[in-house]
This record gives structure tokens, sequence and C-alpha cells, in this order.
């Protein structure tokens, strides 16, 4: 049996982030210090997964205004049924190119929409799996890599325990708060992250908060 992830569906969301609030602050006084700027953290996780995992890939590499704009025209070139798999599986390549999406990204939402229908993504059945299992399933689908499985996980699952290592934001916010010369590294932004844990998920929302708004968030 898959080791069952923690995740904020398993308890109501304020009372789950108050205690991740007070055990970061308590582990990394500079990022309580942080928390009480920010306030709550409002996370709002969950929604359907495959619309997620859609959005997910049209922003790979996208800044935020640019992302809204083509996930707008690609929703409203998927009318009148939505976001579905059979609908873009059934859209033309040149339909979804003229909503503004590179090849590689049609060929990517083709490919997850295919999965989608014959079974080899089984959807419904990610929130049994661990983590690493969530991760191994979703980058089998073409142009899905380690970091917008981990964005799914955070955003889609609820999970709580994410460090996306190669996340700008996350990077950047560290770099910030403790007053780093460059960008951290890998390995050494999980050398910090082990005192976040077992919410490092949380921890990761507050870097990016302190650089702006939030997906999913009040």
């Amino acid at each position: 049996m898959p080791v069952k992830e923690r995740s904020v569906a398993a308890s109501s969301l304020s009372d789950v982030f108050c205690k991740a609030q007070r055990h970061l602050s308590r582990r990394d006084p500079l990022l309580g210090r942080l928390i009480r700027r920010v306030g709550p953290c409002t996370l709002q996780p969950g929604g359907e997964a495959f619309p997620m995992l859609v959005r997910a890939i049209i922003s790979q590499m996208l800044a935020t205004k640019a992302a809204l704009t083509i996930t707008a025209r690609v929703e409203a070139a998927l009318q009148p049924h939505g976001v579905t798999p059979a609908a873009i599986a059934a859209a033309s390549a040149e339909g979804l190119r003229g909503a503004g999406l590179s090849r590689a990204k049609v060929l990517a939402l083709k490919d997850l929409a295919q999965q989608a229908l014959n079974g080899g993504l089984s959807l419904e059945r990610l929130a049994d799996k661990s983590d690493e299992q969530v991760i191994a399933a979703l980058v089998s689908v073409r142009g899905i890599g380690r970091w917008t499985a981990e964005m799914f996980l955070i955003f889609s699952l609820g999970r709580l325990d994410v460090l996306p290592v190669d996340d700008f934001g996350l990077r950047a916010g560290v770099r910030e708060l403790y007053d780093l010369p460059d960008l951290p590294g890998r390995a050494e932004l999980r050398e910090r992250g082990e005192i976040w844990r077992p919410y490092r998920s949380i921890a990761t929302w507050y870097f990016w908060r302190s650089r702006g708004a939030v997906p999913q968030s009040q």
C-alpha cells in the first residue's frame, strides 16, 4: 500500500495552518518574523485535477499576466464543453495555437488529454498515492516536469510537506529573507528546509507571499 502523505484536506484549514505557523516560527525565528508580517496562511487547495494541470502546463515559463491571458483564450476556445479531456482531444492544434499556445504546449495538452481518456493517467486515484508516486505518474505526461507536479501536489492535493527547490519565487524569497549573496541552489534549499518539516509547503507559501500574490489564496 502506498504511504499516504499528510494534506490539508485531513483537517480544517485554519487548524492545520495555525499549527504549521507555530511550528515554523518556533523552528526558524527569521521565518517567524515573515509569518507575523504576512499574517495567516490563506492557501485554498483543491479544485478539479484536470483543469489545474492544464493551467499549470499553459503557465510554464510565462509571466503571470501572460499566463492568465492565454489561459482565458484557451478556455474560450474550448467552449461550450469547458476544459475537459474530451474537449482538448477534439480541439484542433491550429485552434489551440491561435489561442497563444506554443507547439510544445499543444502537444503536452493533447498527451495529457489522451492519457486521461485512455486510463494511462488516473487522476482520481492520485490522492491515494504518496508525493513521489504522484510526481512519477505526472511526469510520464509529455511536457510535465517535477516542478509542475509539485505545484499540483500543493495546490490541488493540498500536500503539506512539498519543497519545490527549482521554483524561482521560493529561491528569491529565501535569498531576501536570509540576506544571501546569490539565489540558493537545490542542495542549500533542501538543507535549510529540513527545519521546516513537516510543513515545507506552508513555508514555501510564505516565501511566495512575501513577493506578491499566490494562486488560490485570499
